[in-house]
């Protein structure tokens, strides 16, 4: 049982949970909980600790049988620990590589992500993404971090099932879609229609801006068409979360409803 601060491991799981430089370089992030270590796939897990208490429980003996995790003490455990309550059990989990190509062979609505910040957002748009069935993420350099366990925990799992693409380049990223035969919507206060006035029944990809300013001109310019989204009273945008889901949601209507695209 590991129960100094100090030992090595420790030293590299904290190292790992506040670098993101590190996770890129090792190719492996920490899920933190009962939930998100249930939710990874075997495959992708490198290595399990839990705290004795975790493992002292009755409930929790089959997890120790099926992933024979590495012991760690409560206190050194609560050391390592990034939640306010720590569930006593975390993973090592290889981060899954995908590529903007892969994402437009799919031929599922996908959403572009410019520089959200907040990791709840980012969850949730991975988390509703999942439920409209879309086919991935792709998210430029300075987008939240989906590794850090913030954004890892609300994602919920989703992050699993959702490939994502970390890009250099937007544009790039927008060219590869085109060229695979997407139409890009981008989600914006000078868009010419509502976003319900579209029709989204060939490949579809959407562009969400920042929470606070919103997509930069140039990515902007990318778009192949502006929508907005109507808002009564002094609201001027939605939190980037909402908007993506609506959006993507509408595809899904869409698609269930058989619309065409003479509607």
């Amino acid at each position: 049982m590991i129960s100094s601060t100090s030992n090595p491991q420790m030293k590299y799981l904290r190292q790992l949970m506040s670098k993101a430089k590190l996770r890129r370089q090792e190719g492996v992030f920490v899920a933190e909980g009962i939930h998100m270590v249930q939710e990874a796939p075997a495959g992708q897990i490198t290595a399990v600790y839990c705290s004795e208490s975790f493992a002292a429980a009755p409930e929790h003996q089959d997890w120790s049988r099926r992933l024979e995790p590495e012991m760690v003490s409560d206190p050194v455990f609560q050391s390592i620990s990034d939640a306010v309550t720590p569930q006593g059990i975390l993973a090592l989990v290889k981060i899954p590589v995908h590529t903007v190509q892969e994402l437009s062979d799919s031929g599922k609505p996908l959403l572009l992500l410019e520089s959200l910040q907040d990791p709840g957002n980012l969850g949730t748009i991975l988390r509703t993404g999942e439920g409209a069935g879309i086919g991935g993420v792709i998210m430029n350099r300075t987008t939240v971090d989906l590794y850090n366990p913030k954004t890892v925990r609300s994602t919920q799992g989703s992050l699993y099932r959702v490939p994502c693409v970390i890009t250099e380049d937007l544009a790039t990223a927008s060219q590869i879609l085109k060229e695979a035969g997407y139409r890009i919507y981008a989600a914006h206060l000078k868009g010419q229609h509502f976003y319900t006035e579209e029709t989204y029944t060939s490949r579809t990809a959407f562009l969400i801006g920042n929470e606070g300013n919103g997509l930069t001109p140039e990515t902007t310019s990318l778009a192949d068409r502006l929508i907005r989204i109507p808002m009564e009273g002094k609201v001027e945008s939605l939190n980037a979360g909402v908007a993506a889901s609506l959006l993507v949601y509408e595809v899904y209507r869409q698609k269930r409803q058989g619309v065409s695209d003479d509607k």
